[in-house]
């Protein structure tokens, strides 16, 4: 006993224990394996790269200035394994802040775990309006958007097309619901003639289709992530639906789904804050290094994910390497300057991005595969629909 407290003593001589409580911890939820792995798995790709360029590699590197380890968990698409990732994080690991998750009704679950610990929950993707909107919080920054961002620029861009009218589809979760919202909400020629909710992860959309198709309509939205997607194009296309319909997508059609969707998307059109193409230098080292370790060009999901590595980067060398103050490294990550892969964009007082919101259109590149083009601005600068709900008291 004697020679175990004296060996205690040593260390805390050595400073050993010290050295530990200046450890930073970053936790990092997504979706490893499930339906939802390709976008979860995309978010972790792109988060390293952050991490990378940002100094650390492996636990025990420095992330502005500071010792950092991160961990990953694994919500394989399911709220109750979600929430359990975050209790095991906050709890047990006792993380400085809470980053990633790629589902909305994932995020909502783990959201007042973090709220309640009073620690930055830095959201890479889901974008669930009560984010935005009343559940704002001081404590929440997304380095993504408002679920209703991207279409909402969608409707604008069918309203030039002019088209008659238009059938929806979606996944029946809060992300499904918001997308359709958004549509919605600019869409001022074209008619609504029907809606279909299907289950979250659904791999066989015939029936959807031949619900659009029996309505008439003559162009269709679909969100539809990750597999989803793939499987719905692979459907679409041997309905040869796209000879009597017109197609637009969102969140559906991009560069890690594209290899395995291929031409069947050519000629499609969808909207994003982000491409390969935007000519900035962060965007073109991120690209260049995600290209170098996966053979293939990078996705949104990859994209904002990077900006979250880098922005809690930004945020922690702006309080000088201190982590322990919770809502001054929310602040701090909030406010904290950086460059974005999507080039200049700024915070509104809900923690939601002001952003340009890009029209893309897939087309057949000149290696004769299936490419993603931006196509200019629909809006520019452009906020979320719900800043105005955010309450007073939690603005920042």
């Amino acid at each position: 006993m004697l020679r175990i407290v004296l060996m205690a003593g040593t260390a805390l001589a050595a400073g050993l224990p010290a050295a530990m409580a200046q450890e930073f911890k970053v936790g990092f939820i997504t979706t490893l394996s499930g339906p939802g792995a390709g976008p979860g798995t995309e978010m972790q790709k792109g988060f390293q790269i952050g991490l990378k360029h940002e100094g650390w590699s492996k636990d025990g590197d420095k992330l502005a200035g500071v010792v950092t380890k991160v961990i990953f968990g694994d919500d394989q698409q399911k709220t109750d394994a979600g929430v359990r990732e975050a209790e095991k994080l906050l709890d047990q690991e006792k993380v400085h802040v809470l980053a990633g998750i790629v589902w909305s009704n994932v995020a909502l679950a783990v959201y007042p775990k973090v709220i309640a610990k009073g620690l930055p929950y830095v959201i890479t993707n889901a974008g669930a309006s009560q984010f935005a909107g009343e559940m704002c919080h001081p404590l929440l920054t997304s380095t993504s958007w408002n679920n209703d961002q991207i279409p909402e620029a969608l409707g604008q861009r069918m309203n030039q097309d002019k088209i008659e009218s238009i059938f929806m589809l979606a996944p029946n979760y809060q992300a499904g619901k918001d997308m359709i919202a958004g549509v919605k909400r600019t869409l001022k020629g074209p008619k609504i003639v029907g809606e279909d909710y299907f289950k979250l992860g659904e791999t066989d959309h015939q029936a959807s289709i031949s619900k659009a198709r029996a309505s008439g309509a003559k162009a269709v939205f679909i969100f539809a992530p990750g597999g989803m997607g793939v499987a719905f194009f692979k459907n679409w296309a041997a309905a040869g639906a796209g000879k009597d319909m017109k197609l637009y997508t969102a969140f559906t059609v991009d560069w890690s789904t594209l290899p395995a969707i291929g031409d069947a998307a050519v000629g499609t059109y969808h909207t994003m804050y982000w491409n390969v193409d935007i000519d900035n230098a962060a965007n073109k080292a991120f690209v260049k290094d995600f290209a170098a370790a996966n053979g293939r060009n990078p996705s949104h999901y990859a994209a904002q994910a990077y900006d979250g590595a880098r922005i809690i980067a930004a945020g922690l060398k702006a309080t000088g390497g201190k982590f322990d103050d919770g809502p001054a490294l929310a602040k701090a990550i909030r406010k904290a300057k950086f460059e974005s892969v999507r080039g200049p964009f700024a915070y509104n007082v809900n923690g939601m991005p002001i952003q340009n919101i890009y029209l893309r259109e897939v087309v057949k590149g000149a290696d004769g595969k299936a490419a993603i083009v931006t196509r200019g601005a629909i809006f520019q600068n452009y906020k979320d629909a719900y800043w105005e709900k955010c309450p007073a008291d939690k603005r920042l």
